[in-house]
């Protein structure tokens, strides 16, 4: 594979990676009005959220099986549209019913962009040689920053859904297609570019589940963040409602500062180097938070939070694909799984104990999860299966 069609690969990937970033955000950041529009009941809602992760979990499981018969960037170039067009039908309907479709075709169509993305990610990472993957989330960072602003903009002026979506997406769903002829992957299944993927290759789960745990205990910090942070500083810090709403943005955007300088962490220190100072980090934050005397001592521990955070996810799917080089779609889409399990289990979590504990201890639990990833971080300087290492030696010989 050339250095130009690399490059361009790279490039293409990081603008899906960002279109996901802003589709996301507008969805979630406007969940109220959401519910406002349809006339969900407060006891309902939670069903509804907890449908799109179950659901993209079903889908990212079904990629694995796909991308058997077509390539990752085949189902991701179909699978993005399918997103944005589902977020204009959450905006568009008026029946209880049309919005619980929009959310299901949503749901399905995440977990396949998700899987595919990060299969795509891992293969170019591989094909690189160094540590790219960082950059890429950070895109997604990116986007998550530009559709959260798009949806307070919104609010603000009192635009109805459609109409908040609708811009985003006209600009976005023809350039995420025009993108998408220059996907590229460094490998089909894990061996040389254009060649078959490796038969009899398997991903035994006793050596996944490491990577699995963390995924999951890095999506219950992050849910923690994203669900819990302006409640927290306002019910239990006595910040004021528009202070309230500032960690959140905060988080985002250290996150987005994090990745951007991740990678060259990663190619000077090591990614197993990076995780535990990632886990570390975090679980400072998670203790500012808790034992924080007012409003700024919360962000501040927030702060730390995504400083700390965001390098873990990104490099469990890098460490899958070193792991498995040989079956390195089948290891992602399945990780990609434990992606929607700590997103379902981290924010009824922290609001069960918070109601029959207290807010503060809540805090603890996730902080606690993280630090349990020091017991895991070898896994992310695992030495390659057994199987994958000749075609390891192919794709180094056919790059080089």
């Amino acid at each position: 594979m050339t250095d130009a069609r690399l490059r361009y690969g790279r490039a293409s990937l990081a603008l899906s990676f960002l279109v996901q970033g802003v589709t996301f955000a507008l969805l979630v950041t406007r969940i109220p009005a959401i519910q406002d529009r349809y006339g969900i009941s407060d006891g309902l809602l939670p069903a509804f959220l907890a449908a799109v992760p179950v659901l993209a979990g079903v889908a990212s499981v079904a990629t694995e099986k796909l991308v058997a018969r077509v390539r990752p960037g085949v189902v991701l170039r179909w699978a993005q549209p399918l997103v944005m067009l589902a977020l204009l039908g959450v905006g568009a309907g008026s029946e209880v019913w049309q919005v619980a479709l929009a959310l299901g075709v949503f749901g399905l169509a995440v977990g396949a962009l998700d899987a595919s993305m990060n299969m795509m990610g891992v293969s170019l990472q591989r094909a690189y040689g160094r540590s790219i993957m960082l950059g890429f989330h950070a895109a997604y960072s990116l986007g998550g920053i530009a559709g959260a602003s798009m949806a307070w903009a919104g609010a603000h002026w009192d635009l109805s859904l459609l109409v908040s979506y609708l811009p985003a997406v006209a600009v976005l769903l023809p350039a995420a297609l025009i993108g998408s002829r220059w996907y590229a992957e460094g490998r089909t299944g894990g061996g040389p570019v254009g060649a078959e993927p490796v038969r009899g290759a398997s991903v035994p789960f006793r050596l996944l589940m490491p990577l699995c745990l963390v995924m999951a205990f890095a999506y219950i910090g992050d849910s923690t963040v994203s669900n819990w942070s302006a409640k927290y500083l306002q019910d239990v810090l006595g910040s004021s409602e528009q202070l309230a709403t500032v960690p959140y943005n905060v988080y985002m955007v250290t996150t987005l500062l994090g990745r951007a300088v991740g990678d060259l962490g990663v190619r000077r220190f090591g990614a197993v180097a990076v995780v535990r100072g990632g886990s570390v980090l975090a679980a400072v934050g998670f203790a500012v938070v808790a034992v924080a005397p007012g409003a700024w001592w919360g962000m501040l521990g927030f702060t730390l939070l995504g400083l700390g955070l965001c390098v873990i996810v990104p490099q469990t799917f890098a460490a899958a694909g070193r792991m498995f080089p040989g079956a390195s779609d089948v290891a992602v889409a399945r990780l990609n799984v434990f992606n929607y399990v700590g997103f379902l289990v981290g924010s009824p979590l922290v609001g069960a104990l918070g109601d029959a504990w207290s807010y503060r201890g809540a805090m603890l639990v996730p902080m606690v999860l993280v630090l349990a990833t020091l017991v895991y971080a070898r896994s992310f300087g695992a030495e390659p299966a057994r199987y994958g290492g000749g075609h390891e030696r192919a794709r180094a010989a056919d790059v080089g």
